[in-house]
């Protein structure tokens, strides 16, 4: 099969960026697999793509480049297409809208996979006929607007499946906007074996990384970190990651007198040498739509004490297994268990030895085979009963005029390779 990528840009960090090429490389290893860019902000990716990836962009946002596209008109106007209920709207143009809709109406792709809502639109309503329209949900549902919300039970229709993250999430795609037709599966994020020898419980540090923002709860660590620094002194938290929260986490520490034992350590590519400088990893999340650092600490042999957020941790430890769930928000249970794997170096080595074991089904390779599973099983339906799972709607008159109204009757021009 020919399987592409669509995302906002393949050239940044993010947790879509590397879960996408982590997915691309492995179905790269039996399909040849493009990642389609929307916009290029630098001459290379963050992240390696691997080998038998194909990486392009449509839209040329470096300044010093001679196909810069930053400057044209068109990029002054907005966007109709991409929808203004997506977060990125701001970014988005005519010309984006253009650009996208050219790619696809041109696309010699099986299957063509959107990375965000606002993509995902732009797939469900302007893929030509004939290959499999997949939505991925990167967060949750619970987390769009009610604008949103209206907007994907108008439009996802038109695609094949949606896939998210978490099974819960999964399920609430089902009950909530009643996708007729639709295909949901919760397929979760992959990671990759690390390159580096897993933690042998050892080390004296607890280890937390993400973004420093409002919904990772640093806030709540911090204090939690207070409890177990009073009874064992001798352990360290570590905090990787940058943020707006930076400051005030910074003044909470100094506040708490924790200055000597809770250190902000900015950001570490790659964050998997850091993992196994310690022993625990810990996560005070509100929300998750997966658990991305959870799924990365257990692969480097480290149990992880979490909090039972909605959506992903408890899809992701066993509790008493290979880790612990404590109540969101509450310190003192989320001290009490940093405190149970701290002075039990047994149980910390073991659950230690049961996460690296258990961790090993997010391998690329599994979640490509579920991924695989699910397009060959879409890619080998009737083309009828494809549009009928569409509704009558996407007959082959209906998506012809739709093309032309959305202006995506062009050649594919201004791609960037």
């Amino acid at each position: 099969m020919h399987i592409s990528f669509l995302i906002f840009s393949a050239y940044g960090m993010g947790g879509t960026v590397r879960t996408t090429f982590n997915l691309a490389q492995a179905l790269a290893e039996q399909h040849e697999v493009e990642v389609v860019s929307v916009f290029r902000y630098r001459d290379k990716p963050f992240f390696e793509p691997g080998n038998g990836v194909r990486v392009r962009s449509l839209v040329d946002m470096r300044r010093r480049s001679p196909t810069y596209d930053g400057a044209d008109p068109e990029h002054a106007q907005p966007a109709r297409v991409f929808p203004s209920a997506d977060g990125q709207y701001a970014r988005h143009s005519a010309l984006t809208d253009r650009r996208i809709g050219a790619y696809l109406a041109g696309t010699e792709a099986d299957v063509v996979l959107g990375t965000r809502p606002g993509l995902n639109v732009h797939v469900a309503r302007q893929t030509r006929r004939g290959p499999v329209r997949v939505g991925q949900e990167h967060l949750t549902l619970a987390t769009h607007s009610a604008r949103m919300k209206l907007l994907l039970s108008r439009v996802y229709p038109r695609l094949d499946a949606v896939t998210t993250v978490t099974e819960a999430d999964a399920r609430d795609y089902r009950k909530t906007l009643r996708l007729p037709g639709v295909r949901i599966e919760g397929l979760p994020n992959s990671v990759p074996k690390p390159q580096v020898t897993p933690s042998d419980g050892s080390g004296k540090w607890v280890v937390a990384a993400g973004r420093l923002a409002p919904a990772k709860r640093y806030d709540v660590l911090i204090r939690a970190f207070a409890d177990v620094v009073r009874e064992r002194p001798d352990w360290g938290l570590r905090i990787y990651g940058h943020g707006r929260e930076r400051g005030k986490l910074r003044n909470l520490i100094d506040e708490l007198g924790l200055y000597n034992h809770v250190f902000l350590m900015g950001s570490a590519h790659p964050i998997e040498a850091e993992w196994v400088k310690g022993s625990i990893c810990a996560v005070t999340s509100s929300l998750e739509s997966f658990g991305m650092t959870i799924v990365e600490a257990m692969r480097c042999g480290l149990p992880v004490v979490a909090t039972d957020c909605p959506h992903g941790p408890g899809e992701i430890i066993r509790n008493g297994q290979d880790g612990l769930l404590a109540p969101t928000g509450d310190v003192s249970a989320i001290s009490g268990a940093l405190l149970r794997l701290i002075n039990d170096d047994q149980l910390r080595v073991e659950m230690g030895r049961a996460a690296l074991t258990a961790s090993a089904r997010f391998d690329p390779a599994d979640v490509a085979a579920r991924y695989e599973d699910l397009l060959t099983s879409l890619a080998g339906r009737p083309a009828g009963a494809l549009r009928r799972a569409r509704g009558t709607l996407l007959g082959g008159a209906y998506a012809a005029r739709e093309t032309v109204r959305l202006g995506v009757g062009h050649a594919l021009e201004g791609a960037r390779a």
